[in-house]
């Protein structure tokens, strides 16, 4: 923790520095020029206290009363505007100075000090700020409200903004002896300075700062975007921040004790197959659990997957990888599809998805979700393996982990009796963009979630902001569409989904009725240029010939970006995905 702590620190002096301040910088730094001799220390108080209740707290509050996460900037935009205009009107000046030296306690309460003052508008320049948080601090922060309050999130919290807050004052001060020099002049600089930072607001409320922040963070080098990405890879802070998560890098599945050479785990008797339809790769011959283990003495990995899932698709090159590796070595790989979606139910989609995908090991139908619940299993993909004497001896939920999890299999494998195994496998797999924001999402009402306009079960027409006005992460349907459980069908011509989102990659599950539909697709207001196009795009549209998962977008990096969506009549979408 104390190193997380100190990394916090150094991270967020990084940050105070970086492009991504840049357009909030001028309105932090006139803060402190102007107004009294203390109003510096204020503003730097104001920002790490707001910043680290932002981060921390506020995410609780936001989370339990249901408002929108775009609350907290538009907060802030009109503080910052408020008192731009109160620096235009001298009089007005003097009053709310006067104001907020008698509202704040103790030694800091000297009249016309300014200390008040810059403690509210450093309170508001926290909340602007806290977007700008590093990877690191933003791993904390996204587990903030679905996890118990801690004081060790609070300490990296308030170490993060220390950071800044010391960087930002140390210019402050520096900015202040510079306008000692224009006393001269001190009516027209606070004039000035209260237009900088009603235009600041002004550019925050279109959100040109968001979209300067994509500019430079996709044509500038990534050590002069984040300061200290180098050391944000560093295990020890990676093992700190999942303790800080409330877990452990490795504790899903012995990862570490496979790493170290020490004996798996036990977590007790895998069930069988249950519930199951039909087998692929098998001959039509259906297979069972303990068969394969105490029967035939193999090491079996179930692979809990579905034909539409991103997260599942991008783990299969390792899969087929170590199927080919170590198969003859007495590795025994199941797939078991476990359908999200209605339509990956029908085994003729789950056979074209098995081809299509080039996979060569067993693959069973689990419609009703039989087996899925046999081993008490909530995720895409996730990954069992179990030992040839039938025990689950290792777990692994999502993507990632593939060298952990290979050795999981050599460490059976040699348990099992096997002790001349080849080289580990040379497989790569797509992975998601670390910048990656924007949270998948479903059409369907049953999980809805980012929609400006709630989705309603039955036909019914919408009405889309400007792509300009829709905040990050947001998405809206356009025209008549009808709605069930699990998605939206487009019924009118001039039916559209916008959405804003943060990401490198966009995936979309699509389907139409009766025949090939299409989807016009424009990024950013324009025509989709074949360097960002997704391969199941061509000249900017999306024929939709089956039912699965279509590739939009694939830009060179990760970026803020508004996307468009024109969608034939008959054309069902299901569900987003971003990576």
């Amino acid at each position: 923790m104390i190193l997380l702590m100190l990394f916090a620190l150094l991270a967020g002096a990084g940050t105070a520095l970086s492009p991504c301040v840049l357009p909030v910088l001028p309105a932090v730094l006139s803060a402190g020029v102007s107004g009294g001799r203390r109003r510096p220390l204020g503003v730097v108080i104001g920002l790490v206290a707001s910043f680290t209740f932002a981060t921390v707290a506020l995410v609780y509050l936001i989370d339990a009363l249901g408002l929108p996460d775009a609350l907290i900037r538009w907060i802030a935009i009109g503080t910052l505007g408020v008192f731009g205009v109160v620096l235009l009107i001298p009089r007005l000046a003097d009053h709310v100075e006067a104001l907020a030296s008698r509202v704040v306690p103790g030694p800091a309460r000297i009249g016309g000090d300014g200390f008040g003052s810059g403690l509210l508008l450093g309170g508001s320049l926290g909340l602007v700020y806290a977007p700008c948080a590093g990877p690191i601090l933003a791993g904390v922060i996204t587990v903030s409200a679905a996890q118990d309050f801690t004081a060790g999130k609070l300490a990296v919290a308030f170490a993060y903004a220390a950071g800044s807050g010391l960087v930002l004052y140390a210019l402050m001060l520096g900015g202040r002896k510079l306008a000692s020099r224009l006393r001269t002049w001190q009516a027209q600089v606070q004039l000035a300075i209260g237009a900088l930072m009603v235009g600041t607001a002004a550019l925050m409320a279109a959100e040109l700062d968001i979209r300067f922040q994509t500019a430079i963070a996709d044509d500038l080098p990534g050590f002069l975007v984040n300061p200290t990405s180098g050391i944000e890879e560093s295990d020890a802070l990676a093992d700190d921040l999942a303790s800080l998560r409330g877990g452990n890098r490795a504790r899903e599945g012995g990862a570490e004790e496979a790493a170290a050479g020490v004996e798996l785990p036990v977590y007790g008797q895998a069930p069988d197959f249950v519930a199951t339809q039909e087998w692929f790769n098998t001959g039509g011959q259906a297979l069972s659990i303990p068969e394969l283990t105490t029967g035939q003495g193999k090491v079996v990995l179930i692979d809990f997957w579905t034909y539409t899932c991103i997260n599942c698709i991008r783990t299969l090159p390792y899969l087929k990888a170590w199927d080919d590796e170590y198969r003859e070595d007495g590795l025994a790989i199941v797939g078991v599809h476990s359908p999200e979606f209605a339509f990956e139910k029908d085994a003729g989609n789950v056979e074209r998805a098995i081809a299509d995908n080039g996979i060569e090991y067993p693959v069973v139908q689990d419609n009703e979700l039989g087996t899925f619940s046999a081993f008490g299993n909530q995720y895409w993909p996730a990954k069992y393996l179990i030992d040839a004497a039938g025990q689950v001896r290792y777990v692994h939920f999502g993507e990632g982990e593939y060298e952990q999890t290979e050795l999981a299999i050599r460490s059976l494998l040699a348990e099992a009796g096997d002790s001349e195994l080849g080289d580990e496998v040379d497989a790569t797999a797509e992975t998601a963009d670390p910048a990656l924001a924007t949270p998948e999402t479903y059409l369907g009402t049953l999980r809805a979630d980012g929609w400006v306009e709630p989705l309603r079960n039955g036909r019914q027409a919408y009405r889309s902001p400007t792509l300009a006005r829709l905040a990050m992460n947001q998405f809206a349907l356009d025209g008549t569409w009808e709605v069930d459980g699990e998605s939206a069908t487009a019924r009118s011509g001039d039916a559209a989904i916008n959405l804003s989102f943060q990401a490198r990659r966009v995936f979309l599950v699509l389907g139409s009725e009766g025949g090939p539909g299409h989807v016009r697709v424009t990024l950013d207001g324009r025509p989709i240029p074949a360097s960002a196009a997704g391969e199941d795009l061509s000249d900017g549209v999306v024929t939709v010939n089956g039912q699965r998962l279509y590739r939009l977008v694939d830009l060179p990096r990760a970026g803020r970006h508004a996307l468009s969506l024109e969608v034939d009549p008959g054309v069902a979408g299901y569900a987003f995905t971003f990576g």
